[in-house]
């Protein structure tokens, strides 16, 4: 019943009897979803299904590492649902098969959730006709109030460890860099955080393989990241052991590493301390009062503005931050956190036109509709009426 409203249209009046505009929400007809293999289920049937709800004739890619899962899915709406088979088309390619497609069948609307980098270069190939939700380097800044009770700490520290590692990392959500107010170190917050992440391990999969970057990379990542002027390893920067992890997988400990603000300065600095791993490791860094500032001004300066975390239930605290970022899913509290299914929220970024969003109404709203305009003017025209002076 509630799927109707999602394209609920409104009404103005117009300026004489028998003149009004209506707004509709349109769909678009074709239409493509190509979505990742980090949420095999979730993010594919959540855009799928927005778009047949809004009317739209959608083609289904998944990550072929994950597409059984959609295949199956899709045999599921058909054969026990009701969905007429005409009303999806589902393909197994690879990337090159799929942007091939795009450019012979051209959908009006495309949307991509994936890597910034294969995201630009769709936006070429659709010439601009494209939702994306690409990489996010997400931030945590955790504010000056630190509290008092050990348990609360502690869900900080909890959160945290699951926002950088759960999923090895493998979320466009997650955890990449920590701004750790000075306050939190009186409490032994990084030690709580390294003990967290110790207790993971792959026996009960608490850490996994990385798909799409292979253990030699992601440390060598991390040794540029330690080659910065005061950085240092807080914890793992290893590999696992005692494994049958192919090579082409990545398979390391979760890890940390810390550099100071002032290390990130200049702009070569910046973009390697805030390149976004798909796998288990993350910045930390720490400021005081003169250095919020600073804080600030290097949220602002991040690219992809996708989830952020303020823990603080300092109000102004609170306001100063989301007043200086824009990031477009801002969790704010003392249970802030980066990574959230979208159950009862949007997900998307913002401070892009062509970012997409996904959990919501407005989400499908502006992913699979258009705003169509119908004006009517029925109104009846005077018997006395002439014709003009020309204008």
């Amino acid at each position: 019943m509630q799927i109707r409203f999602m394209a609920r249209s409104f009404g103005v009046s117009g300026d004489r009897a028998g003149q009004e505009s209506r707004g509709y929400r349109f769909p678009y007809g074709p239409v493509a979803v190509i979505t990742p293999f980090n949420f095999g289920l979730e993010i594919p049937v959540l855009q799928l299904m927005g778009a047949l709800f809004m009317g739209n004739k959608p083609v289904l890619k998944s990550d072929q590492k994950v597409s059984v899962i959609m295949e199956q899915f899709v045999r599921m709406l058909v054969n026990n649902c009701g969905l007429n088979p005409t009303d999806v088309d589902f393909i197994n390619s690879d990337g090159p098969v799929m942007q091939k497609l795009l450019r012979y069948s051209k959908p009006r609307t495309t949307l991509f959730t994936g890597s910034s980098k294969v995201a630009e270069m769709l936006v070429r190939e659709t010439k601009g006709k494209i939702k994306i939700e690409d990489a996010g380097f997400d931030w945590k800044v955790l504010g000056p109030d630190v509290p008092r009770k050990n348990s609360e700490i502690d869900y900080v520290a909890w959160q945290s460890d699951q926002d950088a590692y759960g999923f090895s990392g493998q979320k466009c959500s997650a955890q990449s860099i920590l701004f750790m107010d000075r306050k939190w170190k009186k409490v032994d917050f990084l030690g709580r955080l390294e003990a967290l992440a110790k207790r993971r391990n792959l026996d009960d999969l608490t850490i996994s393989p990385v798909l799409s970057w292979t253990s030699d990379a992601i440390l060598q990542h991390v040794d540029n990241l330690l080659k910065l002027p005061g950085a240092k390893l807080l914890w793992g920067g290893k590999k696992l052991e005692n494994h049958t992890i192919p090579e082409v997988y990545g398979a390391v400990e979760p890890t940390a590493v810390f550099v100071p603000l002032s290390a990130m300065r200049s702009k070569k600095a910046f973009k390697l301390a805030t390149t976004e791993v798909f796998g288990p490791v993350q910045v930390i860094t720490d400021y005081n009062k003169s250095g919020k500032d600073r804080v600030k001004s290097y949220l602002e300066r991040m690219e992809h503005h996708l989830t952020a975390a303020i823990v603080s239930n300092d109000l102004d605290f609170q306001q100063e931050m989301l007043g200086a970022t824009v990031n477009g899913t801002t969790y704010v509290g003392r249970r802030a956190r980066t990574t959230g299914a979208p159950q009862n929220h949007w997900f998307g970024p913002a401070g892009d036109p062509r970012g997409a969003g996904i959990g919501s109404v407005e989400a499908i709203q502006m992913v699979w509709s258009c705003h169509r305009e119908v004006v009517h003017d029925v109104g009846t025209i005077p018997e006395d009426w002439t014709t003009p002076k020309c204008t």
